[in-house]
């Protein structure tokens, strides 16, 4: 039991370095499913776009999800944004700096998704074979019009009777690789130029408001925590209490039974501290109504001067 807690604990103080593990883990996972993957392309003019392009991006935008339901400062961060102003103002810089956080580790997965597809090729070839010149290549020459979108459409089958002879086939399909890979390497350049960029010229930005709001949403997210913590042990203490309450209201019928009650007063005192005065089901909602409306400056001053 102490070996889960220290888990759970280590847990909720390195969520930064754990939900980066977990980023990556999703990056893996991607390029996995991607070689497992058994690509088939349907080999019409009017499906081959659809399913390569669908291929492509929607289950990057299934990692993209995955990867924002997984960070549990999403839900912090919501929670943030639209909770009552209250007796605490809301700062829109740590907002937008947690909302920030939370993008760039939920697009790693996705990102890795399409540059791993654009490498390979087969998904653009699927999609944009139909969207060829056929005046470049001389295997369309003889062929009317109509056919030749049935040919486009199947260059991504090799196998298929009509392409099998053609011998267009495979300068369309080196053709659209080349573009596809082009891309690939182009965004992946692209993406390491921008954070080159945003690493190097980071110092000549407002540095000081940079640490408040890195701060600031850190304070935002363990406050949560320790309220979930708070709330639980409060939950457990109050459940005793009422347990205690119901004994004792079955005294007789438990002395026949000769089962030992607890003594009046016994552990009482030590209840009341922890339940802070709170004696029923209203008070509790009440509390809790006021956490959530009317949240409590961050100001310790008085606490600290008591």
């Amino acid at each position: 039991m102490d070996c889960f807690r220290m888990i759970f604990q280590y847990f909720q103080s390195n969520s930064e370095s754990v939900m980066n593990g977990i980023c990556g883990l999703l990056a893996l996972a991607s390029v996995k499913i991607y070689t497992c993957f058994d690509f088939s392309c349907p080999c019409l003019p009017w499906y081959n776009m659809a399913y390569g392009l669908g291929i492509m991006f929607i289950p990057s935008v299934i990692f993209l999800f995955c990867g924002l339901i997984l960070n549990r400062q999403s839900l912090v961060m919501l929670e943030e944004w639209s909770r009552p102003q209250g007796s605490r103002k809301k700062d829109p810089a740590v907002i937008r700096y947690m909302c920030s956080s939370i993008m760039q580790r939920a697009m790693v997965a996705p990102i890795v998704w399409i540059i791993v597809t654009l490498l390979d090729g087969k998904c653009l070839i699927c999609a944009f074979s139909g969207s060829v010149d056929p005046e470049k290549f001389v295997g369309f020459a003889n062929t009317t019009p109509v056919q030749v979108q049935q040919l486009l459409a199947k260059v991504p089958c090799k196998d298929d009777e009509l392409m099998r002879n053609n011998t267009s086939r495979k300068a369309v399909s080196r053709y659209l690789r080349c573009w596809s890979q082009a891309l690939g390497w182009s965004i992946l350049l692209i993406l390491i130029i921008a954070a080159f960029l945003a690493r190097w010229f980071r110092p000549c930005f407002d540095q000081v408001t940079l640490l408040q709001a890195h701060h600031w949403s850190n304070y935002i997210d363990i406050e949560q925590k320790i309220f979930e913590e708070t709330c639980c042990e409060h939950s457990r203490q109050f459940a005793h209490k009422c347990i205690l309450h119901f004994f004792e209201s079955m005294r007789e019928e438990i002395k026949l039974h000769s089962f030992r009650l607890p003594r009046e007063g016994e552990g009482a005192e030590r209840e009341e501290d922890l339940l802070r005065g709170i004696a029923n089901q209203d008070q509790v909602n009440k509390l809790l109504k006021m956490w959530y409306y009317e949240k409590p400056p961050l100001n310790v001053s008085q606490v600290t001067h008591r």
